[in-house]
């Protein structure tokens, strides 16, 4: 069986209605805030209040997308108990708070796996919260546009425009073998220094704790646990390396600069009916050791986040050095 991560990356872009819109600072919970709700208003067809009892919820795109369990029968995972969403809405970086009338609003939204077959849906619900309205005083926006990004942001396509209410197939998904996440040390170029720019708040936790400093094991830890369940859950495989080597072997890669800082922030949950803190680390960072074997799942993690929080687009990193080439990933 052929075994590949899939992520597939869209542009969404909103315009303001006629009263503008009112949006916090970082923006990735207000996307988030209602989008639930209204996704499963549109997907659910018996309205239960709890899918562990639907007799639809294997074949329910609701329950896949926030209700995600173990496939029946499955031994692997089945006690797992944060399954990650098979997406990641990546808000715009910019902390802008008012939008004039027609003003436009870029943002990301990320799908993995079995969730890049969905997409319909997210257009739905998207243009239903336009209608439903977000931010402060519920202010109503247009989707206008949507395309899908290849690796880089380097070639686009169109997927949707308001205008013509019609959805187009687009081949930019980025496929990553894993195949590559066994690769092999490369003699003739060996990576000793890298440096890594966390830039949405960062939640890494390691013995029960968010931890105050990103040692390199600890950001390697979070990538395994969060890469094998998007695998095992969202890809139908599991990722078979060796864990404990590499956890061992990162934990000799020294962090030799760390210009992080802790940044506070509050969202609501619903679900709690309660604020909930979200505070992490923000900032750059440098490491030193041996990283090569690491490179490839430093940027799986890259395109799909680390840590707590990635759904609301936290956990955002990118390589602060350019000359480091990308070898791994093929767009089909």
């Amino acid at each position: 069986m052929s075994r590949h991560f899939t992520i597939a990356k869209y542009q969404l872009t909103l315009e303001a209605g006629e009263r503008g819109l009112v949006l916090p600072p970082y923006k990735g919970s207000t996307l988030r805030g209602g989008f639930g709700k209204a996704f499963r208003r549109i997907s659910c067809a018996l309205k239960e209040t709890n899918c562990n009892n639907c007799l639809l919820r294997t074949s329910c795109p609701y329950a896949y997308i926030f209700e995600t369990a173990p496939h029946p029968g499955s031994a692997a995972l089945r006690n797992y108990e944060s399954i990650p969403r098979p997406f990641v809405l990546e808000p715009p970086l910019e902390t802008k708070t008012e939008y004039k009338p027609g003003e436009k609003l870029a943002f990301n939204l990320i799908l993995i796996g079995r969730a890049i077959n969905y997409l319909p849906y997210f257009i739905v619900v998207f243009r239903e919260l336009g209608e439903l309205g977000i931010g402060k005083m519920r202010r109503k926006y247009r989707l206008a546009e949507i395309r899908a990004l290849g690796l880089n942001n380097r070639e686009s396509q169109l997927v949707y425009q308001a205008e013509e209410q019609l959805v187009r197939n687009t081949n930019l998904a980025i496929h990553i073998d894993h195949a590559e996440l066994l690769r092999q040390k490369d003699e003739d170029k060996t990576l000793t220094r890298l440096g890594l720019n966390f830039l949405t708040i960062t939640r890494i936790k390691f013995e029960e704790n968010y931890v105050d400093r990103i040692e390199f094991h600890m950001l390697i830890r979070s990538l395994l646990r969060r890469l094998s369940s998007l695998a095992y859950f969202h890809h139908g495989w599991e990722l078979e390396l060796d864990f404990t080597g590499l956890i061992e072997r990162a934990a000799e890669v020294r962090l030799v600069s760390d210009g992080t800082r802790w940044v506070d922030w509050e969202r609501y949950s619903s679900r709690q009916d309660n604020k909930v803190n979200m505070g992490g680390l923000v900032g750059m960072v440098e490491y030193e050791g041996c990283l090569d074997e690491f490179l490839p799942l430093l940027r799986i993690g890259e395109l799909v986040h680390v840590g707590k929080g990635a759904v609301f687009g936290m956990g955002k990193y990118e390589f602060s050095d350019d000359t480091i080439d990308k070898p791994y990933f093929y767009c089909q």
